[in-house]
């Protein structure tokens, strides 16, 4: 009989017990770490401090990822009972949606850190794990959607940001196909690329802005979640601040189709297009932003214990991050530049803060512990009773 799945391990007891109740939500520091590394990078050049730290974190995500991907492989063969209920868990299930994203964050750096290390080498890496990335991206924004609706138990009164997290991981690969595209030395696979990233993000953006609105209805009518979901309000940027820095990357990769006798023509309008729907879709998360830090600041005066939760505050505030240093490229208003530099201070002290906790929390093991493994009442009647 399953018994105290819940109980905290003491000083990561041993590795048996830690990869028993290893979950995917660990890939979100992979995600908040990685975005770190490429914001750090639009403000450093090679020889820089800064830029050493970022190619040092940027080493330290890719070590990460591979450590928790042995984690939860080891888990699905050592425990396979126990690690499908993870798909079957209303909550939990979406987390697998950062492991595309924690990925996509490394294919990047191959772009902006192992290019200068490795040459081509590093391009083709990255082109093969892009290739990677999107079946997982694909696979999460069906299947987990698929298992909502057939599997799963859900209710608007217990919905959350989490929603967004399968759904947001094609436009995530859809900005790094359009970072990989121009390093590739044929022509035609760097238009495949294009068109092929632009059917990414037409496959997420539209129905995370319908989760969006969602949300906000759900927030009206019921509040907004208990404490220990606080970070959940800040994943509504994610998928918005994602979505403008794409459409400014193909604003700018719009270029790559001008050689192409079918595409050709309408170059000029794919660049037209993702400048204005990248413009727009950046008032919208500076809006979000706004209501985001509003929130956290009334969740403060209540006081939030730590979770892992908390890194759901680093990767949006992270990518909009990015489209913010992108607009001040594409602009000439300093206003951009200036609430970049503001942006990466915040996401920074952040960064520390969530990860010291986390590093902390792990060592003492009060971070594994795995909650669709618990045979106490449903989490959702447990959040429904914090709403009432």
């Amino acid at each position: 009989m399953i018994k105290n799945f819940n109980k905290p391990l003491s000083h990561l007891a041993s590795l048996r017990e830690v990869v028993r109740f290893f979950t995917p939500n660990w890939f979100a520091v992979t995600m908040g770490t990685g975005v770190l590394a490429l914001v750090l990078a639009q403000v450093a050049t090679p020889g820089m401090p800064l830029y050493a730290l970022a190619r040092a974190l940027w080493g330290i995500n890719i070590g990460l990822f591979i450590l928790f991907t042995l984690l939860y492989s080891s888990r699905c063969i050592i425990y396979p009972h126990e690690a499908g209920k993870v798909i079957g868990h209303p909550q939990m299930s979406m987390f697998l949606g950062t492991i595309p994203m924690g990925l996509a964050t490394i294919i990047n750096g191959f772009i902006i850190f192992g290019k200068p290390l490795l040459g081509s080498l590093a391009v083709e890496i990255a082109h093969l794990l892009w290739k990677v990335d999107v079946l997982l991206a694909i696979g999460c924004g069906i299947g987990l959607p698929f298992l909502m609706f057939t599997r799963q138990s859900h209710q608007l009164s217990s919905m959350t940001g989490l929603w967004l997290l399968p759904i947001v991981a094609a436009e995530v690969a859809a900005t790094s196909g359009w970072i990989v595209a121009p390093q590739l030395l044929d022509p035609a696979q760097q238009q495949a690329m294009v068109i092929s990233s632009i059917i990414l993000w037409a496959f997420s953006v539209p129905v995370a802005l319908a989760l969006l609105a969602i949300l906000l209805l759900r927030m009206a009518l019921y509040k907004l979640p208990p404490a220990a979901l606080s970070a959940t309000t800040w994943l509504g940027l994610g998928p918005i601040g994602t979505g403008s820095l794409g459409m400014f990357l193909m604003c700018q990769q719009s270029m790559l189709l001008e050689s192409n006798p079918i595409f050709g023509p309408f170059s000029h309008v794919v660049a037209g297009f993702g400048w204005v729907t990248g413009i727009l879709l950046w008032g919208f998360g500076a809006w979000w932003l706004l209501l985001a830090l509003g929130i956290t600041g009334h969740y403060l005066k209540q006081g939030i214990s730590f979770n892992l939760g908390w890194w759901g505050y680093t990767f949006p505030l992270g990518v909009f991050t990015l489209a913010t240093f992108k607009l001040s490229q594409l602009t000439p208003f300093s206003f951009f530049s200036t609430l970049a530099i503001v942006l990466l201070a915040l996401l920074s002290g952040i960064w520390m803060l969530v990860m010291t906790q986390t590093v902390r929390g792990a060592w003492s093991g009060k971070l594994f512990f795995a909650p669709c493994l618990q045979e106490s009442k449903p989490l959702k009647k447990e959040f429904e009773e914090k709403l009432s």
